[in-house]
This record gives structure tokens, C-alpha cells and sequence, in this order.
């Protein structure tokens, strides 16, 4: 990663430097939305092609394949989303070239540093403390959820698995399970953690995997790691050992909403995977349902705070 870093460095002049590269220290890495808006970073239409390409090099290296096409794939929502608000081709609002990548601190030293990508429907945050990589927040969004515009994108669901595989298990539980794993029959209008540097939530609420079956855990699985498989080998591999030692049959499944995919008004859902130390959330109500926000956290490690509290306690005693 920082050898992928460093090359897009490389690339840059000295005043992109400066739009580019802030201290790891600066309060802006905290700062982050997944709407769309003027960002702290340099943005692609501010880059060349070779630049663009060492840029999403970046990004290609830290998501898996399937990952990286979901990244490029919304990035290509902001063309639909022009056609669909009559919006003009050079509309600064939906911009497929306002995507800005930021670096805090050195590639490639001792020291923690770390990057982002952000644009709309797009927060993808990598830290680097000691060697060990952290890959939250992280955040995937699509709209339209399903493309229903008459354009080349039509038909496309960019979340297909994280919606069908989350329907799929709700509709394989029993009255009783369906009785934990349903808090309401409304959904909410976001996701609950929103863009907080720190995400909590106040406890575990539906149905643990402890009291699924053992094809409804297999589904459950499935559907986790819809939301893990979109990273490197790695960070995934890294991420369900975590999972396991904190003991998956804790992780709870919650859903709010309708029971059905249906896109209309005052239709919506929204689910979460609530663990020890791990959450994801997934709303998709706005639009009539069919507008996804997603979410990954750690509950403790977002932006690698855990790993750099250790980091300085130990400087601190040396």
C-alpha cells in the first residue's frame, strides 16, 4: 500500500502535493461524508490520465476485484444520476470526477500514516500503524439502487447481494425468529451511525446467529461476507478471524421495514449486522426504496484508533 501510495505521489507537482498530502495528525481525517460535496483532498478532474490511473491503482490494490468494480461502478451512478435530473453534462453536483483522494502523514515510514478516496456514495478509509492495516469506515452506496432510467446503466444493481442474500434470510425464519430479528415495521430514514467518527450503538438488538439453523447461519455468512469480499484477500481474512475470536454466533441480524423488495412510495428497508466490536448497516429507504447507503465499522478500530492508542502507550513507556 505504500508502495502504491508513493507512486501516486510521484506523479504529483508540488502544488498537488499540497492539495494532496495533510500531517496524519490533521483533524480533516475524521472528517468524512458520503454526500455529495466540496472535499479536502485532490480530486480526479484535477489529475491527468497517468495520474488517474496511479490514483485508482491505489484503490485496486486494497479492494478485491469485485470490490473495485462496485467503487468504479458508483462512480458511474453520478452519469445516471445527470440523465435522471435533467442535470447538464458539466454539472459540478453529479460529478463522476469530484472522487479526492487525500494521504495523512508518509507513505512508507515508521509512523502511522494513512489515505482516502471519498465521493458520493463512496468513503473508502485505510490506516497504516506498525505494519497492520485497517480498512474503516467504509462506505458503499448506489442510486438509484436499481437503474430504472432508460440509459446504457439500466438494470444495473450494484448492492444485489447485499439486499438479495439479507431477504433470503429473513424470509427462511420461523414466526418466533422473525419475532427477535423484526424491531419495525417502519424503517428508519439513514443509516443510525450516520458519518460519526465513532460509531456506537447502545446494544445488540435481534436475532444472534446462535439461534439460526445451520442453513440460515450459512446464509448469514454468505450475506457478511457480501460486505467482506469486496476487500483484499487480507483485510477480509483479517476481518473474519476478528470475527471469530470474538465469537460469531454473538453477531446479531436486525431488520426494519418492509418484508418485501418493492420500489414504491413510503416503501424502505433497513437491516444491521451488530457484533462484538463489528457493525454493519444497510438502509435503502429513500427514493421509495431504492437507495442504498451501507456501512462497515469497527467499533473500536475505525481509522485505526485502537491500533494507534496501543501505538503511543507504547512510545510513551519507551
Amino acid at each position: 500500500m505504500s508502495e502504491a501510495a508513493g507512486s501516486f505521489l510521484k506523479t504529483l507537482n508540488d502544488d498537488q502535493k499540497k492539495t494532496a498530502v495533510v500531517p496524519f495528525s490533521d483533524l480533516s481525517r475524521f472528517d468524512w461524508h458520503f454526500t455529495p460535496r466540496t472535499r479536502k483532498g485532490l480530486a480526479l478532474k484535477y489529475m491527468n490520465a497517468a495520474q488517474r490511473r496511479a490514483a485508482m491503482a491505489m484503490v485496486q490494490l486494497v479492494l478485491s476485484p469485485e470490490g473495485y468494480s462496485k467503487a468504479e461502478q458508483i462512480i458511474d451512478l453520478e452519469n445516471v444520476l445527470r440523465v435522471v435530473e435533467s442535470r447538464p453534462a458539466n454539472d459540478t453536483y453529479r460529478d463522476p470526477e469530484n472522487f479526492a483522494f487525500l494521504i495523512f502523514g508518509n507513505p512508507g515510514s515508521s509512523d502511522p500514516w494513512g489515505w482516502r478516496v471519498e465521493g458520493h456514495h463512496l468513503s473508502l478509509h485505510f490506516s497504516s500503524v506498525n505494519g497492520e492495516i485497517t480498512y474503516t469506515p467504509s462506505f458503499m452506496g448506489s442510486n438509484p439502487g436499481k437503474v430504472l432510467a432508460d440509459v446504457p446503466q439500466k438494470g444495473k444493481r450494484i448492492l444485489k447481494s447485499e439486499q438479495d442474500l439479507a431477504f433470503e434470510l429473513l424470509h427462511s425464519m420461523n414466526a418466533s425468529q422473525h419475532e427477535k430479528a423484526v424491531l419495525a415495521e417502519q424503517s428508519p430514514n439513514e443509516i443510525f451511525t450516520s458519518n460519526s467518527r465513532k460509531a456506537s450503538l447502545d446494544k445488540m438488538e435481534g436475532i444472534p446467529m446462535s439461534e439460526m439453523n445451520s442453513e440460515q447461519k450459512d446464509l448469514f455468512k454468505k450475506l457478511i461476507m457480501a460486505y467482506l469480499d469486496r476487500y483484499h484477500v487480507t483485510l477480509k481474512n483479517q476481518q473474519w478471524d476478528k470475527l471469530e475470536k470474538a465469537d460469531i454466533d454473538k453477531i446479531h441480524f436486525a431488520w426494519m421495514g418492509d418484508k418485501e423488495a418493492v420500489i414504491g412510495a413510503n416503501h424502505g428497508q433497513y437491516y444491521r449486522i451488530h457484533g462484538p466490536g463489528f457493525l454493519i448497516e444497510y438502509d435503502n429507504t429513500q427514493n421509495g426504496g431504492n437507495h442504498i447507503h451501507t456501512v462497515v465499522r469497527d467499533l473500536a478500530n475505525d481509522f485505526g484508533e485502537d491500533l494507534l492508542r496501543t501505538h503511543y502507550e507504547k512510545a510513551h513507556v519507551k
